[in-house]
């Protein structure tokens, strides 16, 4: 007779092995591997190939504010050796010190960068102000990814195109400042689906993916099938439940198994933070020697988290104000 546990992943190895591992399998199909650095991902359907893991600005600023911009530098140009060239960003990320720092790292070697940053007003010239600072603190004329920061107000897809945000990045990717055009969020499923909804052909789209995500107002479930349909690239983030690693550190699942999780989904790369080369090597080990999860291997996972999963609480930036940026509460008008 099967115990709770057993039972538990004898269920979800059901659940697995359908759709979102059909999808995972198309996406798999296009890895290239030359055998140095990471494997490669297209993002989306028309998109460039990029690295697995993608190196996430917000943590970078962490790094070059503790330890100074000598030791983020450093740690990024280890990134780039290595053959991680998928650089996250975005214009208020540490009040633009983010991008300050990143753009002194890359600066003499930009064409092994794929560059993304992210955009936070949604009005027309907001929008166009914010691109042109990002370029001069990035030390860069163009932008590979540009994305709308942060879709998770219900009005924020409204205002993108209302406001002429949409406008402002289909004329920069004219006049040759931004390569492809995307969005993020992190707070409802049902925002992405309006954003993919809107007449605009989404390069990417960023969201939480995680073993947590599978029972709790799933982007995974929701949104990665339409992105799919759309020849959107879905770019994982939050793996760990956040900033602060929630889920490895209660449910035991492991750090690297939570990255396993991730690329074993339907994702074109996956951001994660990184502070040290203890978590470069982790991504590194990860990326590397990846082979795609089974059902029976998602199952366990899944087993081991479903009671705490359910009710979001190591997901609370679905369910609070407080993992929102200040510049985003401020457009909607609540306190920072």
């Amino acid at each position: 007779m099967l115990n709770t546990t057993d039972r538990r992943q004898f269920l979800h190895t059901g659940m697995v092995s359908g759709a979102l591992l059909a999808m995972a399998n198309e996406v798999f199909a296009q890895q290239r591997d030359d055998g140095a650095g990471l494997p490669k991902r297209q993002l989306g359907k028309n998109g460039p190939l990029v690295s697995v893991f993608g190196l996430g600005g917000h943590h970078i600023g962490q790094l070059g504010k503790r330890e100074g911009d000598p030791a983020a530098v450093k740690l990024m140009h280890r990134a780039l050796d290595e053959g991680l060239t998928f650089f996250d960003n975005a214009w208020d990320y540490h009040d633009g010190y983010s991008e300050q720092l990143m753009g002194k790292a890359i600066a003499d070697r930009r064409d092994k960068v794929f560059l993304m940053t992210k955009v936070c007003d949604r009005d027309y010239e907001g929008a166009k102000r914010q691109l042109d600072e990002s370029l001069q603190r990035l030390q860069t004329d163009v932008i590979d990814l540009w994305q709308f920061h942060e879709m998770v107000y219900d009005n924020d897809p409204d205002w993108v195109f209302e406001k002429g945000g949409i406008r402002a990045a289909r004329e920069a990717v004219k006049a040759g400042k931004v390569r492809y055009i995307g969005f993020t969020g992190h707070k409802d499923p049902s925002i992405h689906l309006k954003m993919l909804n809107k007449p605009q052909a989404w390069t990417s789209s960023q969201m939480p993916i995680n073993v947590c995500d599978y029972f709790f107002r799933s982007f995974l479930h929701q949104v990665a099938p339409q992105c799919q349909a759309q020849g959107t690239g879905v770019i994982a983030m939050k793996t760990m439940g956040g900033g602060a690693g929630n889920i490895p550190n209660s449910t035991g699942v492991s750090h690297p198994d939570c990255l396993r999780f991730a690329l074993s989904q339907p994702v074109s790369t996956a951001v994660t933070g990184m502070t040290s080369d203890r978590d470069l090597d982790q991504a590194l080990e990860v990326g590397r020697n990846f082979q795609p999860l089974s059902a029976k291997e998602q199952a366990a996972m899944l087993a081991k988290v479903e009671e705490v999963a359910a009710d979001g609480r190591h997901e609370l930036f679905k369910t609070t104000k407080n993992f929102d940026g200040g510049y985003h509460r401020k457009q909607h008008g609540f306190a920072t």
